[in-house]
């Protein structure tokens, strides 16, 4: 089984307007409530590639009722514990620019903090834990490491996808893959990434302090992941982005599909970046027919290897 844990989840309020004027009126031409947090985006791409997930974090309150209703009724699984506070509403304003107002999320008591350690150590290596958003303030600073950890100890493979501290804490436990972008890969290393080889270097100071493999997300320039032995570039098509968000939590569901799915590299990661592309298309996350319709029109380049 697929365990998804969101530590921070949100319902994403978002709103469409042809215009954004700060500090004055707007109207929106069209709202959409979902339930939103980087593991819950990933389970819920999972579920349109057909893979079973269950996800796992914290939520309280109407919002929490919300996401964990929503989710059941795409028939994915779900075992949140339940916390006092309510969950965070996160607004999503898209006028133009993209402007995102995130909130801070509940308080989580350390009882709570315990009994989801206790749900990881209860899995065994024939389950994939993925990690991956935000840590609400009142969570130790330390809790990717512990959860990764863990994950070593149990011989549980896992994916990280988080910012700076969050992700590096972990590679001494050896994720699988990790997700950076290439802002997030700068501001790690402190460099100025000008082009692919760049991106390489940087993705292997990532895998020297312990990641297996590294998918660097481009944006509109596709994709790089980096393995032991080989280097691949994905080229994207052309379209209209709509909506960023979700699109690298996409990219981590297809290829952690790809893997379970005993796919080959090259296919996992083709995978990978049509699910995060579809997701850019669209105003929510990808359908199993948008990555369909995506797949075959993205690149796998070996640009590295034999």
């Amino acid at each position: 089984m697929i365990y998804t844990i969101t530590l921070n989840p949100s319902i994403d309020y978002v709103m469409f307007t042809d215009q954004l004027d700060l500090g004055a009126l707007n109207r929106a031409t069209v709202t959409h409530k979902f339930a939103g947090g980087k593991g819950i985006n990933v389970s819920r791409v999972l579920n349109a590639l057909s893979e079973t997930s269950t996800a796992l974090g914290f939520i309280g309150g109407f919002p929490g009722d919300f996401i964990k209703s929503s989710l059941e009724a795409s028939s994915i699984h779900t075992d949140f514990i339940r916390v006092d506070e309510d969950t965070r509403i996160n607004v999503k304003l898209k006028g133009g620019n993209e402007t995102e107002i995130n909130a801070p999320g509940p308080t989580i008591q350390a009882a709570q903090v315990d009994a989801l350690l206790n749900q990881i150590k209860a899995l065994s290596q024939d389950d994939f834990v993925i990690i991956a958003g935000s840590v609400p303030k009142s969570m130790p600073d330390d809790i990717y490491a512990t959860i990764a950890s863990i994950c070593a100890t149990q011989k549980i493979p896992f994916v990280v996808d988080a910012e700076k501290e969050l992700l590096t804490q972990t590679l001494p436990f050896h994720p699988e893959f990790v997700k950076p972008n290439k802002v997030e890969l700068e501001e790690m290393f402190n460099v100025t990434i000008n082009n692919d080889q760049d991106t390489i270097a940087a993705a292997r100071q990532l895998m020297a302090l312990g990641a297996k493999n590294v998918l660097v997300s481009l944006g509109g320039e596709g994709a790089i992941l980096v393995t032991e032995t080989d280097c691949y570039k994905a080229g994207v098509p052309n379209g209209k982005v709509i909506n960023t968000v979700g699109s690298g939590d996409s990219t981590v569901a297809g290829m952690v599909a790809g893997l379970e799915q005993h796919k080959s590299i090259e296919a996992c990661f083709k995978q990978a970046v049509s699910c995060g592309t579809a997701t850019a298309f669209t105003e929510d996350l990808a359908t199993s027919a948008q990555i369909a319709e995506i797949i075959n029109n993205v690149t796998i380049t070996k640009i590295e290897g034999k």
